[in-house]
């Protein structure tokens, strides 16, 4: 079609302008005068070429520019689809000779060469015993239940960093989804404190004897966001030392993303495997997945945070007209510190997940049938059925929890952490896990996901995909399948996407992934097995900016001044308004 109308404008162009000449007086060129000829032949014989117009030459101009145009437009559609073809191969291309073949949208080919590692070293000295620790650390966590997760994870590891007993951390009874469970309502507390006894101290509750033995109330205090080893220790050892109650509040995110490899493993195994959802729970998700499992061989669970908090605190916009904007923007108002945005530049960014209809979309570009069975996890959509209607045309096989599991689901139903925690079990199970956006649960299952075997889990990659998205009408499907193909290179969970300091160590948890060693050919791996007595090396190694030791030779100088130690000022946090959605 480009090729004919520049045909066409090249020809109309010649003609246009040899009528301009004719009406200007001026000769058409002709075997009698030299005046247009572009070159005559230099032959010896007395034959002469028959001159050319330059009316001709233009339009042969104008035809070549045409052609070039819609060929160079071609490519810089397609330079970044061809530029994937190009880059270095991974370090995984050797195990199939260098081929780059289509991925397995199912599975990972490199899944089997991997495996979860977070075993303690042989240097990691076992947990100090309550009456020899330097006091009790109270955990007040904050957000939904994948937010709060990460603050239990990192309060066991800031325990072992002040060699404190650790009181089985508290739940958030105030925040958003205002549920009341505690932490034995969830999680199976005695497997948590006996899994973890060799790494840290834990108990149910602070001896009373303690407490009565104290002249002053627990200090309480909120540490700054992303916080390194150091400042636990230049700052809340002191006062544990000489308070022996300390309590840190609105723990989330409080502890720094880079720490040392045992520590990172310490971490895995607390998120891995100590935190293990109650029977009840554990038993109705396992039913919900035996359910899909028997309508499909394989399954998708999707993840949808496509809330009215959600969509509000984005400050995004879907094209709802006033009510949309009206509705958003009273919720917006709880968040009094939040500033203005651009939603045409936050959907630029990236920053606004994708609608039911665009993840449809996405998930039949990358080649998933109409056929394919989905598991949805999520709260009350924006909109509704209206809302979820496109996906539930583009994938007719539909489920939630809600429809699966009506009447066992109800004595569930005024908690929304337990809910939750039905939706992680399956959604953990579940063959490949897609997410339209990238809060806590996004990234605390990928992280499992990876650990647990590198099971296909794909993020969207929202920055490329929200113009593409914009612009389908102007291209056909199998150009609009195509693009998207290339925009997610790298968002679908493959191995080689996880390297030391790309986002949380939640999501990428590059310390606790071992690759197999291979033969000495390099065409396979030495056995199947996931013993740790085999000489394995991590994926990855981060560059630690502390280590154990730095625990040992610093607290010793802090025991002798504690006494003079002047307790700190509780720190503001500055970033308290970022909503980690959940």
């Amino acid at each position: 079609m480009g090729v004919a109308k520049a045909w066409r404008f090249s020809l109309i162009s010649a003609n246009n302008l040899a009528l301009l000449q004719d009406q200007n007086g001026n000769a058409i060129s002709n075997s009698n005068t030299n005046k247009h000829v572009c070159w005559r032949s230099s032959a010896t014989t007395s034959f002469q070429m028959k001159p050319i117009s330059w009316s001709l030459v233009c339009g042969l101009m104008l035809f070549g520019l045409g052609l070039i145009s819609l060929f160079t437009g071609h490519m810089a559609s397609d330079l970044e689809w061809y530029s994937q073809r190009l880059v270095r191969p991974s370090l995984y291309s050797r195990l199939d000779g260098g081929r780059r073949e289509a991925i397995d949208i199912w599975k990972s080919k490199y899944s089997k060469y991997l495996y979860g590692c977070s075993e303690r070293g042989r240097h990691f000295a076992p947990a100090i015993r309550e009456q020899s620790s330097n006091g009790y650390l109270l955990i007040a966590t904050s957000g939904g239940l994948n937010q709060q997760r990460t603050g239990i994870t990192d309060a066991v590891v800031v325990a072992r960093i002040l060699n404190a007993t650790l009181v089985v951390p508290e739940l958030d009874h105030h925040s958003y989804w205002k549920d009341d469970s505690d932490f034995i309502n969830i999680f199976d507390v005695d497997w948590f404190i006996s899994f973890l006894a060799k790494d840290v101290t834990i108990v149910k509750r602070v001896p009373d004897k303690v407490m009565r033995s104290m002249e002053k109330p627990p200090y309480t205090m909120r540490v700054p966001r992303k916080s390194a080893p150091e400042y636990y220790l230049d700052q809340v050892l002191p006062i544990l030392l000489r308070r022996r109650v300390v309590q840190l509040t609105k723990f989330d995110y409080r502890l720094a993303n880079n720490l040392d490899e045992e520590l990172q493993k310490l971490r895995c195994r607390v998120n891995y495997h100590a935190l293990r959802f109650r029977k009840p729970i554990q038993q109705l998700g396992q039913r919900l997945v035996l359910t899909m499992r028997k309508m499909a061989k394989h399954f998708i669970a999707v993840h949808l945070r496509f809330e009215p908090d959600m969509l509000a605190f984005s400050g995004c916009y879907y094209g709802g007209g006033e009510k949309e904007r009206f509705e958003l923007g009273e919720i917006r108002k709880r968040w009094a510190t939040l500033p203005d945005l651009s939603p045409e530049g936050e959907r630029k960014r990236g920053k606004c997940p994708l609608t039911p209809h665009e993840v449809g979309l996405m998930l039949r570009a990358l080649g998933f049938a109409n056929d394919t069975y989905l598991y949805v996890a999520s709260g009350e959509i924006y909109g509704g059925e209206e809302t979820l209607r496109p996906l539930r045309e583009l994938f007719p096989n539909f489920y939630t929890k809600e429809v699966l599991a009506n009447e066992e689901l109800k004595p569930f139903l005024p908690f929304s952490s337990r809910l939750a925690a039905v939706d992680y079990i399956v959604c953990d199970e579940s063959d490949v896990f897609v997410t339209n956006n990238n809060g806590n649960m996004a990234k605390i299952l990928a992280g499992r996901r990876r650990y647990m075997g590198h099971k296909r889990t794909i993020r969207p990659n929202a920055k490329k995909l929200s113009s593409l998205f914009m612009a389908r009408h102007q291209m056909n499907w199998d150009t609009f399948a195509r693009k998207v193909k290339s925009c997610q290179k790298g968002f679908m969970g493959e191995p080689d996407e996880m390297r030391p300091g790309r986002g949380e160590f939640h999501e990428f948890p590059y310390s606790c992934v071992c690759k197999k060693p291979f033969n000495d050919d390099g065409t396979g791996y030495k056995g199947d097995h996931h013993s740790e007595q085999v000489a394995l090396e991590s994926v990855t190694k981060n560059e630690s900016t502390y280590n154990q030791k730095n625990v040992v030779e610093k607290s010793l100088p802090i025991l002798k001044k504690a006494i003079m130690a002047e307790e700190p000022t509780a720190l503001a946090d500055s970033e308290d308004n970022e909503f980690l959605s959940d």
